[in-house]
């Protein structure tokens, strides 16, 4: 069994307010080295059998048409969880 996995995140255009409100509470906590954060979504997809570039192919498909808004997000990364393999 394989593993995909598609992360999303919104486009660099589009406000993003939980990761504002992130970068904000990470210095109170005493994470002050990051400047700035941006929120996304991780897909994690179990397929049958090993992971083939015709797999990835229909994942990163799956991303870009059901996964994501694309009309806010884009699929930044499609690859195989080298964990699971």
């Amino acid at each position: 069994m394989g593993r995909v996995v598609v992360d999303v995140m919104p486009k660099p255009e589009i406000l993003d307010p939980q990761g504002k409100a992130v970068a904000g509470a990470l210095p109170r906590l005493g994470f002050a080295q990051f400047t700035s954060v941006r929120q996304g979504k991780r897909f994690e997809l179990e397929v049958e059998g090993p992971v083939t570039d015709e797999v990835l192919a229909a994942a990163r498909a799956a991303g870009e048409q059901v996964l994501s808004n694309p009309v806010i997000e884009d699929v930044v990364a499609v690859y195989e969880d080298e964990v699971s393999a």
